[in-house]
Order: C-alpha cells, then structure tokens, then sequence
C-alpha cells in the first residue's frame, strides 16, 4: 500500500499553516470590558429591576447594548489609534484642571464600587460556607492586587477571560427556574413604560450600570497595553497599514463582549422576575441579598450558581476598577504605565491599584451602609460619564487627534446618541430624588 500511495511531505508553507485562533484568544479588552460591567453591584441593581418590576425592563437591556458598542469602540479606537489611553489624550488636548477633577471623581467612585463588590463576594462566599465576613474581604482584596502586580500580563489576562466564564452561571440559573418566554420577548420589543418615580429610577439605575467611565478607560487602557505586547506594534498613526485588521478585531471584540454582558444582564433580570416578583418578593438591596432569596423559591442548585456568579464575577471586576483608576491617574500624572511593566518598574501606578482596592476593602470595616455607598458611587458615574462621553466624541472627531482615523459619521451619531441617553438619564437621576 505505502507504493501505490506513497506519502508526499508537504511543503513547508502549507504544512506549517498557523492554526485558527481560539476564541477566548480572539476576544480582548472588550470580552473583559463587557463582562466586567456585570459586576456584583451590577448584579444587585439587576436583581432589583427583576424583583420590583418582573419582565417589564427587558426593553432597557436591548436598547443600551447599540449605546454601549459604540461608545466602548470610541474608547478602543483612540487608544489603538494614538497609542495612549484616554487620561493621556485628555492630558494632552484639554485643561489640567478638568482632567484632575474627571480624574478624581472617577477614582472615588471606582473605589466606592470596590468595597460595594469586596462586600458582596464575602456574603456570597459567606452564604455558601459560613465564616467571618471580614477576614473573606480582606483575603478577595489581597487575592486581587496579588493578581494584578504579580501575574505576568499575558497570564493575568488569560485569568480575566476564564473568569468571564463565571457569567454563565447566571445563563444556567434561568434554565433551572424556567420562565415565559413569549411573554419575555413580549416586553423586549413592546416596551411598558411606567411614568413613576420608583420605575424611572431603576431605569436610570440601569442605564448607568450598564455605561459607566471605568469601562472607558479600562478599554482604552488595555488596547495600549495589548498593543505594546506584541512584537513590532505600535499605534495606528504611525503603522496606519494595520488599520483595517485592528479596526475589524476591535469590532467584533467590542460587540461581542458588549453583546454577551447585555445578555447575561438580560439573565440576571429574568432570573429574579421569575422567582422573587413571582413571589412578591419585590425589595433586593444586594447581589448576596438576590442570591438568598433565590434559595426557597428555585432551589439549593439555583441558590449555589447565582451566589459562585457573584464571587466570580467579582474577581473579575475588582482589578478591573482599580486598574482603570490606576491607569487614569497614572497617565494624569505622567507616570510609567501598565500590567506588562514588572511592580518596581511602575511603582506608583501598582501603588495606585492597591490603594484603590485596599482602601475599598477598609469601607467594610466602618460603619458605611454599603447600599447608600452604591447608590453615590452610581450618581458620581452618571455625572462622571456624561462630560468624560462628550471629550470622547470630540477627540475620536478630531484629526490633530486622530489623523485619517477620524470617527465615521455612523459611529459619531452612534456616540452623541449615547451621550444624550446618559444626559437625560442623569437628569431623571435628580429629578426623581424625593419624588
């Protein structure tokens, strides 16, 4: 047989063909950007928009996921473009005094949502096991930093996209409790729209945890970083060749990530409205709050998944929030820069990410009520978002900023389309306090 049909070696160029990149290696900053926006506070806020108002709020998942693409593809693209995050073109093209008060609001509020979600794993991994709740915040702290100073990038980043693998649970956890879907698709495309304070609240609650400025600078940030790991890279201004590759990637990465938190979020809503508004359970303050009242209504195995997507979830959004503050301020300052650098390389910027996370895990440990933290970490978001949205547009718009990657006018209405959405949301936000 080996005569009849010998065996022809093939060429080199054919036979060391490059096998097709896996799927969690495709995805980047905008799979870790999107999953990291369903953090436990996310969670909770999500929760509570399944237990007051059942499949009501559907609608508000479907239309911020166009908002979110587009304005987290802004943020891509100016990093890739100039080859520097956005507190680095803020730096560059507008006032020191509105990039130091941007800056600060962001770290405050990122540090706020640090110890809201280092409270929320501790009860979730409390629920689980028992245990002292502070000695669990301090150990998820530390596991944090630990992560994010001492990983080598190319494996810290590896982690971050298994650990987005956490957000299935929350798929899993619909299938268990089983819920009407026609009547879910019902409200995706029919919106029932409540003119009420309470609605209207958890509607800009929504809004904001869904397009929150950690978000921007964390993908802004983390294209320079991916950009500076690979070999003969640079930004898109000075190898504009590599423009429609990078563009295309970061598409896909944005969109997909953004789709897949949407989704998740979708589940979480679906989840409560199922079980605690079926219930009439309509008051859930907490992810670990959402997770215990889940056990009597679908089981122990729904209870278990829901509380492991909070720990899990969690450790992915910690460093998140504090490296998208750390690169924020580091780049405010002029400082040496990123994951990829060794800790006594850029010591402050490592300083910073265990400042924020450390200081966060303190708030636990005082007597702050962890919910009415949340709620003025989100109103600093909110407002943050809106102004820090508008430079973001102008500059994408821009060619001394830019050059001939200047946005599209698709793309460009896309994003003063999200802008105006986080406006009013941010105006409602006010409006319905004390209403």
């Amino acid at each position: 047989m080996s005569e009849l049909n010998p065996v022809v070696p093939l060429p080199p160029e054919i036979a060391k063909q490059p096998e097709r990149p896996k799927i969690l290696e495709v995805m980047g900053p905008g799979l870790i950007t999107g999953a990291s926006d369903d953090d436990p506070s996310g969670i909770a806020t999500y929760s509570q928009a399944g237990a007051q108002f059942g499949y009501d709020l559907g609608w508000t998942l479907l239309l911020t996921y166009p908002l979110m693409c587009a304005i987290q593809q802004i943020s891509a693209e100016i990093g890739r473009v100039t080859g520097r995050g956005l507190a680095g073109n803020l730096r560059r093209h507008y006032p020191a005094w509105l990039l130091n008060a941007v800056v600060f609001l962001l770290v405050v509020a990122n540090t706020i949502n640090i110890g809201a979600d280092l409270g929320a794993m501790a009860a979730a991994l409390r629920l689980l096991i028992s245990g002292p709740l502070l000695l669990y915040v301090t150990g998820f702290a530390l596991l944090s930093v630990g992560m994010e100073v001492f990983l080598r990038y190319a494996r810290y980043v590896s982690v971050l996209k298994w650990l987005t693998l956490s957000l299935f649970a929350y798929v899993a956890t619909v299938f268990v409790v089983g819920v009407p879907w026609g009547t879910v698709l019902l409200h995706l495309v029919v919106p029932h729209i409540l003119l009420r304070a309470d609605y209207l609240t958890v509607v800009v609650a929504v809004f904001g945890t869904t397009i929150s400025p950690y978000l921007f600078f964390w993908q802004a940030g983390e294209e320079v970083e991916d950009m500076n790991e690979r070999v003969d890279s640079s930004s898109l201004l000075d190898t504009p060749a590599a423009a429609p590759a990078e563009m295309r990637r970061i598409r896909i990465d944005t969109y997909v990530g953004m789709g897949f938190s949407n989704l998740v979020a979708l589940f979480i809503v679906l989840t409560t409205a199922a079980t605690l508004n079926a219930h009439g359970i309509s008051n859930i303050q907490t992810s670990a709050q959402a997770a215990e009242a889940l056990r009597p209504l679908a089981g122990r195995f729904a209870f278990i998944v829901f509380a492991l997507g909070i720990i899990g979830t969690g450790l992915l959004t910690v460093p998140v929030l504090a490296g998208s503050a750390a690169y924020a301020v580091g780049e405010a300052r002029g400082w040496p820069i990123g994951l990829a650098r060794r800790p006594l390389k850029a010591r402050a910027f490592y300083g910073t990410i265990a400042a924020a996370t450390l200081v966060g895990a303190l708030l636990n440990f005082t007597a702050l009520d962890p919910v009415k933290a949340l709620f003025w970490s989100a109103v600093v978001n909110g407002v943050v978002a809106v102004p820090i949205m508008v430079m973001m547009v102008l500059m994408a718009a821009r060619r001394d900023v830019m050059g001939n990657f200047v946005l599209g006018p698709v793309l460009k209405a896309m994003g003063w389309l999200a802008t105006a959405v986080m406006a009013l949301a941010a105006i409602g936000m006010f409006a319905t306090w004390g209403a």
